[in-house]
């Protein structure tokens, strides 16, 4: 059996209406100054005064901080920083989706540890305690509620830094589905593939492990069953709530097993094109689970749940049973399936394979990566 460190930082509390329990949860903690982080889009919504009633209640002083969107970056992490630190935060609430949570921790790196964004790229290089944090996912995506890394982009280059620390772990995870009732369909059908991508991969990497692929596996069973429901049925709280799980169950998976080049791929993709990250996935997991097929083919059957005796010797591929049940939920999405329909040159491909061999999450895939591979997997997803 493979070997593993395992630790489950993160107290999770699943359930609609939760948010209104926000100000206990917070006093428990401790919390009296935090430094309340949502994106605009949430402020609009409603859902930022869902969140701040229950902590004023309490008597939680409130630092608000909403400048920033979609890829936050160094510059946008520095102008939260620089909000919070003159007036003493103990704590950070962040409310929304990846890039809510993620600015959060980048946040709360500088404003304990110092320097810029770019000396955290990586992982454990955080020397000092960070201050706690309750992260609130308002879609069922990144899973970074989940995990001890935060997404954050280069201001020049727009390329994304891998930050990691164990010490940037929420505190607690407050799973309420009614928060993602609201959001576009659009966002909806994004990162939930992101989600179901993070299942995929997460259980056939080199890191895989047989504790992250518990993970993995019922993250797919709950993303897969409940994805279309709530693209054609979107106030259904129990199809909401499954996603949002399964959202955080392949966030844990992801934080004991890492990811592959589907995410390798998808990252140059988003900073030369400005490509929605959940749309570059939703182009290029099919033909990834292909090319994967020769070292994975087991394990995509595995994750399916078919069993040999199911697959007729010959013509049933697991992999290809996969890549094509992924692209029915890409179109039930109304997501674009081929890099050129998403009007990405043909004359780019090169380039964007050179820049994918380069990022980190490549390392851990089934098949070994380089920019060979990188390439053959453009040239599969361009039409």
């Amino acid at each position: 059996m493979k070997s593993f460190d395992f630790e489950c930082r993160t107290r999770v509390i699943c359930g609609a209406g939760t948010i209104a329990r926000m100000g206990e949860f917070a006093w428990e903690l401790g919390f009296r100054r935090t430094l309340f982080v949502a994106d605009p889009g949430l402020v609009a919504s409603g859902h930022v005064d869902e969140g701040l009633l229950p902590l004023r209640k309490k008597g939680i002083e409130i630092v608000r901080f909403h400048d920033f969107d979609v890829n936050p970056d160094a510059t946008m992490v520095e102008a939260g920083r620089a909000i919070a630190a003159p007036l003493e935060v103990d704590s950070i609430i962040a409310l929304g989706g990846g890039s809510s949570l993620d600015c959060a921790k980048g946040i709360n790196l500088l404003l304990t540890n110092g320097g810029e964004v770019q000396n955290y790229a990586g992982y454990g290089k955080a020397v000092r305690q960070l201050l706690p944090m309750i992260g609130v996912p308002t879609t069922a995506g990144t899973g970074s509620e989940a995990q001890t890394y935060a997404l954050i982009s280069d201001s020049l280059t727009h390329n994304k830094m891998a930050c990691g620390d164990p010490k940037m772990a929420f505190r607690i995870a407050v799973l309420d589905p009614a928060l993602t009732v609201s959001q576009p369909a659009s966002v909806t059908a994004t990162s939930g593939f992101d989600a179901l991508a993070h299942a995929v991969e997460t259980y056939v990497t080199t890191e895989k492990s047989h504790l992250s692929e518990l993970f993995s596996r019922e993250a797919w069973r709950l993303l897969e069953g409940n994805y279309e429901t709530v693209l054609t049925k979107p106030a259904d709280l129990a199809a909401r709530a499954a996603m949002q799980l399964g959202a955080f169950l392949a966030g844990t998976a992801i934080e004991n097993s890492m990811l592959g080049a589907t995410h390798a791929c998808a990252n140059p993709l988003s900073a030369h094109f400005g490509t929605t990250h959940g749309q570059a996935i939703a182009m290029l997991l099919p033909s990834v689970v292909r090319w994967n097929a020769s070292v994975a083919r087991e394990r995509y059957r595995e994750l399916l749940g078919l069993t040999k005796s199911q697959l007729i010797i010959g013509s049933e591929d697991p992999a290809e049973i996969l890549a094509r049940r992924l692209e029915d939920l890409a179109t039930a999405g109304e997501l674009t399936t081929t890099l050129e329909q998403a009007g990405v040159p043909r004359s780019s491909l090169n380039l964007l394979a050179a820049e994918a061999a380069t990022q980190w999450t490549g390392n851990f895939n089934p098949r070994p990566f380089d920019a060979a591979g990188a390439l053959e997997i453009y040239e599969q997803s361009y039409r």
